[in-house]
């Protein structure tokens, strides 16, 4: 297979890569003009998110063949081109971003009208504007391209994180763009220096390694490894790696459907992305192996995966829970890149889509607890399966696909990062993803737990570790970012919180549904779906297809 496609590679003119960026361009403006008309705006932005879907799935079949679609808009200086290319590994991310877009366009509406947010119309259009900055992220064609849409998502995404304007949530967007534009300017250093280290200075991707960069790491293996440093590390603020996570915990004071967008398709993803894009496309595995920075990246992703996961325990806040557990699972993506070993690749790239479906089915579940129970803490959800049992039991796949349990998305992937191990010489990774595994149990099964077995007069606080390290007895609630409530504070999310589960236990719902709206429901179950399937026949999902492409195309030309 690595023989066809590599021989089969060609460049193809295109306007469609180019034309998945106008569309949110315009659809944002359609938005705007539609904000007293809350049935045509929100029509705008389903439109759009369908029809950059549509445009992206419409590049599958030829970049499968070997051709990447490239939108070339002259040059910035010499020697850094203006282009957007569609390859494989820009396939991977686009899909990921494009497709989930849909479903959580159609769950948005519901959230939004379901717990009277305000503040709208700049939702909708910033949502639309931040997956179409990711999409600009997948089809760069060099570094530069790349870090301008990734500043891009930063600002699109801070009014969402910002979104109800309340004290807490302006700290926490000055605090995620901190964090994120650091990181950027990191990136900047390392893209500045790959330019004046590559002779001729060139930035643009290439499959197995920017050309040049090989005898750099030869002749002055310093300046490759500062180089690596800069854009990895960079990148790896919106990763969530350990310790440049601390933006993503406060950030899960946005709405619900936000946290889902930043922690399962575009941000966190866009950080796992870009350390993807520097390990196969900028440097190559071979010229990470020679400069010795593999190691190092997976001692920070093994540390990340075990210590992240340690403090999921002690949430007892829901959407808390699910965002330590995100900077948990997203160095699974990172510890695979750095494995440098085809199996290794294969796991970490392969974790990308099955994170995705996995931990959007999670927030989506979240958020339908909140919107029609009010439902934030994990010590209030005694007996709320009977309530939700469609939703508690999506929750309780998604969850059991988190710690890697077969015929689950999150196996697939895991079960390719053991592998890699081994074949990389890293035995440890092998105690240390089951270790990671029982963790995941071990923060998620109180959960499902206390939904389905648990009774109503029986609830208690849930954090699984006791203080100082765990949660706080009694009355004394965790923020999602780890601080804790003023005494005097009722709530969070514009509602004062309510004693739950309720003293006369939940209503019974059916299996027919009516635990919530069809625009709530149909799309948990439909990322709850998508992630069995991933799990059932990975072969037959062509995610694994353009991932085969990716690490065979990188392989051969390092080896």
């Amino acid at each position: 297979m690595t023989d066809v496609i590599v021989a089969s590679t060609s460049i193809e003119p295109s306007v469609r890569p180019a034309a998945v960026l106008l569309v949110p361009l315009i659809t944002i403006g359609l938005i705007f003009l539609s904000k007293n008309r809350p049935n045509v705006r929100e029509a705008w932005s389903l439109l759009a998110a369908v029809t950059m879907f549509g445009i992206v799935a419409s590049m599958v079949p030829g970049v499968l063949e070997g051709q990447v679609y490239e939108t070339d808009l002259g040059f910035f200086v010499a020697g850094i081109e203006l282009a957007l290319r569609a390859d494989e590994l820009g396939m991977l991310f686009a899909l990921v971003a494009s497709g989930l877009y849909v479903v959580t366009a159609i769950y948005s509406i519901g959230y939004m009208r379901g717990h009277h947010e305000p503040f709208q119309t700049r939702f909708f259009a910033m949502l639309c504007a931040s997956v179409g900055a990711a999409l600009g992220v997948a089809f760069a064609s060099n570094l530069f391209v790349l870090l301008v849409f990734y500043e891009v998502l930063t600002l699109a995404t801070y009014p969402l994180v910002a979104h109800d304007e309340s004290e807490e949530a302006r700290v926490s967007g000055y605090k995620y763009l901190a964090y994120a534009l650091s990181g950027g300017l990191a990136i900047f250093g390392g893209m500045i220096a790959v330019f004046w280290l590559t002779d001729p200075s060139t930035i643009t991707f290439t499959r197995g390694g920017i050309e040049g960069l090989a005898d750099v790491a030869a002749s002055d293996p310093w300046a490759a490894r500062g180089a690596f440093a800069l854009l990895a590390g960079g990148f790896a603020v919106k990763a969530g790696v350990m310790p440049l996570h601390s933006w993503l915990p406060s950030a899960m004071v946005a709405p619900t459907p936000v946290s889902g967008l930043l922690h399962a398709v575009a941000v966190v993803k866009a950080g796992a992305f870009g350390v993807a894009r520097t390990v196969i496309d900028v440097f190559g595995p071979g010229t990470v192996a020679d400069i010795g920075m593999g190691l190092p990246l997976s001692i920070a992703a093994g540390t990340t995966i075990l210590v992240a996961s340690l403090f999921a325990l002690r949430q007892d806040n829901l959407k808390a829970r699910l965002a330590y557990s995100t900077i948990a699972q997203l160095s699974y993506i990172v510890l695979g890149l750095s494995l440098l070993s085809q199996m290794g690749l294969m796991g970490g790239l392969l974790h990308i889509p099955a994170h995705a479906f996995s931990k959007l089915t999670l927030f989506l579940c979240a958020g339908a607890l909140y919107v029609q129970l009010d439902v934030k803490y994990i010590s209030e959800m005694a007996g709320v399966g009977k309530r939700m049992p469609i939703t508690m039991s999506a929750f309780g796949l998604a969850s059991f696909s988190m710690a890697g349990i077969p015929l689950l998305a999150g196996f697939v992937s895991k079960w390719h990062l053991i592998w890699g191990g081994a074949e990389a010489g890293y035995l440890l990774v092998v105690p240390l993803l089951v270790l990671s595994g029982v963790l995941n149990i071990g923060y998620f099964w109180p959960v499902v737990y206390t939904a389905f077995f648990e009774s109503e007069d029986a609830a208690d606080q849930k954090p699984v570790l006791d203080n100082p390290f765990g949660g706080a007895p009694g009355a004394r609630a965790y923020r999602p970012d780890g601080g804790t409530k003023p005494e005097d504070e009722k709530g969070d999310d514009h509602h004062s919180h309510p004693d739950l589960p309720p003293a006369d236990g939940w209503d019974r719902a059916d299996w027919r549904g009516g635990e919530t709206t069809l625009l709530m429901l149909v799309p948990l179950m439909t990322t709850a779906t998508l992630m069995i399937l991933f799990g059932i026949a990975p072969d037959y999902v062509v995610f694994f297809d353009l991932i085969e492409g990716i690490v065979d195309g990188a392989m051969e030309v390092s080896d």
